[in-house]
């Protein structure tokens, strides 16, 4: 699939000498959800804020549809819409006013009609007319996201957008993206919430002290790097783990009702045949097991610790 933004040898170096960003390399195909995931000050914000034109690069170039965003700005800039973290509205205007204000920024003509799907895709419409300060964070972050897609962007990137935002209204907003991507629209996402990112994403980059160690599809990802675990349900509670189970990979848990084995799904052999026979040698007694995938979450999470 063609790229819609190329990043290249990107690079970010703040005054004070702090590298927000070392010389990243990315590729975002068109029509994709692309889950951009990172611990705080990873550099994701900074990535962002360079491609949207909000701060400039040190070195390297990035290109929107084949437009670079420092020569050819205004054409690079038009295709994209963004969602911050930090809610910027004006408090004393009516929804209606500041989503057609921002269609107006980008010199899209009036378009009543495309303004109104926009607040009725986001259950905005029957506050239209309210002033911003009056409504809930979440609605506020709502109203964000009709701003970003005022101008028919083709690129929509959201920053924490269900930051403050309760459960339901959450599951709304992501059917708001499942429409958009539906109908053509790039998605790259930020999120804290990994379980939507293991939901909707179809590509996870992993951005850490400023470089991408990892870009990989969401299932190749889970397939290599995560883990399984086979838990035995026990018929009665074990105090410690057998030293004739020591070869294995074993833990206890459920205050000793539950024995977990966890093991490599790349090797050949799991070792659960095994591990089952000598159970029953060392006199321990199972009526269930079952097995479980690593999460997204889990993946992340040993990344980011690893040197």
């Amino acid at each position: 699939m063609a790229s819609i933004i190329s990043i290249a040898d990107l690079s970010k170096t703040y005054g004070s000498g702090r590298k927000a960003l070392d010389g990243i390399n990315l590729e975002i195909a068109r029509g994709e959800i692309f889950a951009l995931l990172g611990p705080n000050g990873a550099g994701k914000t900074t990535l962002i804020s360079i491609i949207c034109g909000i701060a400039n690069a040190t070195s390297g170039k990035v290109t929107v549809d084949g437009h670079d965003i420092v020569t050819d700005y205004r054409a690079a800039r038009s295709m994209i819409g963004l969602v911050p973290q930090e809610l910027h509205t004006d408090a004393f205007e009516s929804v209606w006013d500041t989503v057609s204000f921002s269609r107006g920024l980008f010199g899209k003509p009036k378009n009543p009609a495309h303004i109104e799907k926009v607040l009725r895709d986001l259950s905005l419409w029957d506050r239209k007319d309210s002033k911003i300060m009056t409504l809930s964070g979440g609605m506020k972050r709502r109203v964000m996201i009709a701003k970003a897609l005022s101008h028919e962007p083709q690129i929509l990137f959201l920053d924490e957008p269900t930051a403050g935002v309760d459960v339901e209204l959450r599951k709304g907003m992501w059917e708001v993206v499942r429409a958009l991507q539906a109908s053509g629209v790039t998605i790259i996402l930020t999120t804290h919430y990994i379980e939507e990112a293991e939901e909707m994403a179809d590509r996870v980059g992993v951005i850490n002290n400023g470089e991408i160690i990892l870009v990989e599809e969401k299932s190749a990802l889970m397939q290599k790097l995560g883990k399984k675990r086979l838990k035995l349900h026990l018929s009665g509670k074990l105090a410690a783990i057998p030293d004739s189970l020591g070869g294995y990979d074993l833990s206890l848990g459920e205050d000793g009702q539950q024995l977990v084995y966890t093991y490599d799904t790349k090797s050949e052999r799991t070792g659960i045949t095994s591990l089952l026979s000598d159970v029953r040698a060392a006199g321990i007694k199972f009526h269930d097991l079952d097995t479980s995938q690593s999460s997204l979450e889990e993946i992340f999470v040993s990344l980011v610790r690893e040197p």
